[in-house]
């Protein structure tokens, strides 16, 4: 049977902020509107849905096919109503993106920041399905991406991703 534990749910939660908290350290250090405490709560947001979603489909297959048989059912259940869950997550936060993106004097800013947002989603929707290995290789490589500017960047990316 699957079944999150309170303590897995404040696990994964704690998890997501602080890895979501790791994207959101770089931004906040160049001074950019979308930082720490934006980044953790995207992602802690990403993460407590994705684990709403979770509890939801358990009780609706517990009301439908009674406790004896909840394995049977759930586990389609999980599947069909992930992407959906999934799917709300990436639209909300594209949203969020594009009110990081401005463009002003024919030039566009906030791109960099606009796409943490979005990758800081998935951290979060990882830690929610408890795929703990994913979100953590998808912080770290994020943060390197986001530290490579120190070593690659150019000044015309620099303007751009204000």
């Amino acid at each position: 049977m699957i079944v999150v534990s309170e303590t897995e749910i404040i696990l994964r939660l704690v998890l997501a902020v602080v890895l979501g908290g790791v994207i959101g350290f770089n931004r906040s250090r160049h001074n950019k509107p979308a930082g720490l405490r934006t980044m953790a709560l995207i992602s802690l947001g990403s993460a407590a849905f994705t684990l709403i979603g979770i509890e939801a489909v358990m009780q609706l297959s517990q009301l439908q096919t009674g406790v004896d048989s909840l394995t049977l059912g759930v586990s389609s259940s999980i599947n069909l109503d992930s992407s959906r869950i999934i799917a709300g997550i990436v639209g909300g936060v594209g949203f969020l993106g594009a009110g990081a993106i401005i463009q002003s004097k024919g030039r566009v800013q906030g791109m960099t920041s606009a796409a943490s947002i979005w990758v800081t989603s998935t951290i979060g929707v990882s830690v929610g399905l408890g795929l703990y290995l994913l979100a953590t290789t998808i912080t770290f490589i994020a943060f390197v991406v986001l530290i490579m500017y120190c070593f690659f960047g150019s000044e015309t990316e620099e303007e751009e991703n204000l």
